[in-house]
């Protein structure tokens, strides 16, 4: 997927529809010049309505999108007829989309299942017709509801990625190329820091035809949570996955302060990340030989399971592929 393709964030003004007003007619006919109040109520405004659609994978049909209104409902008119109900706005958005108040930060909907519907926006109520207000002491109301309005203001369409597994990492720690191997994804791969600049999605295939979805997402740097590198962008993406899977390198000068650096990135920017299942891959195991490797294996105690690995050598991913399986489906 192309850089540009990728849009995870988009602003859009959205209006809902206004009510429409309630008829204060009175009927008059050849038999009965006063026949009394025979106003319909007013229809109901649109809503704006966010759609999750399975076919999506980002927000791009909506980058040039800045504002979407509902329909106003119809007013009612005589003889008791109501006003037509304004048409709803459907936004199309990906699995994993959050709307979001910006001013606020407060999160108004979101979608996680093809089809799902959540209304962000309600549309205003019509208003009553005048035969509503007809009473004994009031025989002739000449007055009817006007509709409701609207409402309107900016919201922030937020895409979050889905995956069961999310991969964490420095820049060059080999998430790129894990998921070339493990997957059918097709990341762009070099040896220079943030080559990833988009999430990657991979279906990994397992035994007796089973998968699971991991997602090479951009790295992560220290200070991440504050904005720095490509900071938010990054962290936004793995709060929906199942599985945090670190790789640090085995060449990396000190593999647990690394671990702990990528982890008060998590806990400064969210701290229900910590609390997701964690299993630390140690990549580019065929950088070294053998007898180091072992040495690091004696020394390294890390808090959750640690697998040493190379995507070149294709070592150990086998034995990855089934820790991650019985991560997700743990037999109970």
């Amino acid at each position: 997927m192309a850089s540009e393709n990728f849009i995870d964030f988009v602003n859009i003004f959205c209006r809902s529809g206004n009510g429409g007003a309630g008829s204060a007619h009175l009927a008059r006919t050849a038999q009965d010049p006063k026949a009394g109040p025979d106003g319909g109520d007013g229809g109901k405004g649109g809503d704006v309505i966010m759609r999750g659609n399975r076919n999506l994978w980002t927000l791009l049909h909506l980058r040039y999108t800045k504002h979407i209104f509902a329909e106003d409902g119809g007013n009612g008119s005589s003889n008791l007829c109501f006003g037509k109900n304004g048409k709803s706005a459907i936004i199309e958005v990906p699995l994993g989309t959050i709307a979001k108040d910006p001013e606020t930060g407060e999160i108004m909907g979101e979608v996680l299942e093809d089809g799902q519907e959540v209304v962000i926006l309600k549309g205003g109520r019509g208003g009553q017709g005048n035969v509503h207000f007809k009473s004994a002491t009031r025989q002739t109301p000449r007055f009817a509801q006007p509709g409701e309005e609207g409402f309107e203001q900016w919201i922030n369409f937020e895409l979050k990625v889905l995956a069961d597994v999310g991969l964490v990492g420095f820049p060059n720690a080999g998430k790129s190329t894990l998921i070339s191997v493990l997957s059918n994804a097709k990341p762009k791969i070099a040896d220079y820091p943030f080559t990833t600049l988009v999430p990657n999605l991979g279906m990994v295939a397992y035994r007796d035809y089973q998968s699971f979805v991991i997602a090479d997402i951009p790295g992560i740097i220290e200070g991440a949570s504050e904005g720095k590198g490509i900071g938010l962008r990054f962290l936004r993406h793995i709060e929906r996955n199942a599985i945090l899977l670190f790789l640090i390198p085995v060449i990396s000068e000190n593999i647990t302060k690394e671990y702990k650096i990528l982890v008060n990135e998590l806990l400064s920017y969210n701290e229900e990340l910590v609390d997701k299942q964690q299993i630390i891959a140690i990549t580019k195991c065929d950088l070294l030989p053998e007898e180091e490797i072992k040495k690091i294996q004696k020394k390294l105690k890390l808090p959750a399971p640690t697998l040493f690995i190379s995507s070149h050598a294709h070592k150990n991913l086998q034995q990855l592929k089934d820790l991650i399986w019985q991560t997700l489906n743990p037999v109970l």
